[in-house]
């Protein structure tokens, strides 16, 4: 190296800073599940006989606030006699029913407030017309003269019987009787309602009608609590189901739980039994001449 030179040295290189390291995201929690929603309608062993027949085995089902629950079974499976003890029409055995924590047989006049019932076998004042059988169902709950009114103009309207109205309920149809019954049931704005056979003889139209108004009233925070043989309809309409056999709760819980997979109807027929291949009928295919 010549003589004078420098020697150059590299300047240090300064170490790299690191990139602060990203904070990890905080885990996501488990959302908490929901708060069960309290009991409209608590069924606590009922039993009910009638002679030597066990109508009502120890029967038991808890209906939360703001279900739409349906009750399905076989004829003579027990359902109207649970459903007449559960509006108070019926008094069982033993067991204890409560509507909103008030004893249905304890305490019968608050629990009738709480309740609209549409029973099974109909029994209307059919000598009044139907603007005059909503009206005494309104004044009988204890409504003033206004307020009926205006909520049978209203009832009227929505189910579809103006021109009917004005007739004497005994000139109604079957699926009109159900109408103006329904309606009859509702006009006190109960916080239950128990319907046995709802839309038996209702045409497809009306019946399209009454469950749209029902739920409405359901999102409204009201509680429907129905029995019906239309397995399809329970299947589309109600969120929660019960199986009821012989006068015994065989299933009971979401309409999703309770049907496992399958139709409604395939597993009401998987539990309840029953089915009788058609055999011993073959002279029916001999036609008379």
């Amino acid at each position: 190296m010549p003589a004078g030179s420098t020697t150059a040295k590299a300047p240090a290189k300064t170490p790299a800073k690191r990139a602060p390291r990203a904070k990890a995201a905080p885990k996501a929690q488990p959302a908490p599940p929901p708060e069960p929603k309290p009991t409209a309608l608590g069924i606590r062993q009922i039993y009910k006989r009638f002679g030597s027949t066990v109508a009502l085995d120890g029967v038991a089902l808890e209906v939360p606030e703001g279900s739409f629950f349906g009750i399905v079974g076989p004829n003579g499976a027990g359902k109207t006699t649970m459903l007449s003890i559960v509006s108070g029409l019926l008094r069982p055995d033993s067991g204890q029913v409560v509507v909103h924590d008030v004893d249905v047989w304890k305490d019968p006049n608050h629990a009738k407030r709480l309740i609209g019932v549409l029973p099974d076998r109909l029994r209307l004042f059919d000598r009044l017309t139907g603007a005059q059988l909503l009206f005494y169902s309104g004044t009988l709950r204890g409504l003033d003269a206004k307020t009926v009114k205006t909520r049978v103009d209203d009832l009227v309207t929505a189910f579809g019987l103006d021109g009917a109205v004005g007739r004497l309920v005994a000139d109604y149809s079957a699926g009109m009787t159900k109408k103006v019954a329904l309606a009859a049931a509702m006009i006190h704005s109960p916080r239950v309602l128990v319907l046995d056979e709802p839309f038996e003889s209702v045409d497809p139209v009306s019946a399209a009608n009454i469950i749209e108004i029902l739920q409405k009233y359901v999102a409204a925070g009201g509680t429907v609590v129905l029995s019906s043989h239309s397995m399809d309809l329970i299947q589309r309409v109600c969120d929660r189901v019960a199986i009821i056999v012989a006068g015994v709760v065989l299933d009971s819980g979401t309409a999703d739980e309770v049907r496992g997979g399958k139709s409604l109807e395939d597993r009401f027929v998987e539990l309840a039994g029953g089915r009788k291949a058609a055999e011993g009928l073959e002279w029916l295919h001999s036609f008379s001449e």
